[in-house]
């Protein structure tokens, strides 16, 4: 898929910062359910720009929230039960 010339590049760029990739793709979803279901609310400009960064902050603050499982999955020995309890 990387040789593809649609394709190639966003699975490149998806490879090199994955967590920038995946706040793009939730603040994406997340903006379209919210257009979606506030379309007929009646909100103006600044009502709607206000919550869209605030959809995109949230967003990037959920992938930064489940990246904290990442670095701990990193951490050698993190599982590890002290010599003390083994049996």
């Amino acid at each position: 898929m990387r040789t593809q010339p649609g394709i190639g590049p966003v699975v490149r760029l998806i490879e090199r910062w994955p967590r920038l990739a995946a706040w793009i793709v939730l603040a994406v979803g997340c903006i379209a359910l919210l257009v979606y279901e506030a379309r007929d609310v009646g909100l103006t400009a600044g009502n709607w720009i206000a919550l869209i960064v605030a959809t995109v902050a949230v967003a990037g603050l959920c992938i930064w929230i489940v990246s904290w499982e990442d670095k701990e999955d990193e951490t050698p020995g993190a599982t590890d039960v002290p010599a003390e309890h083994d049996v």
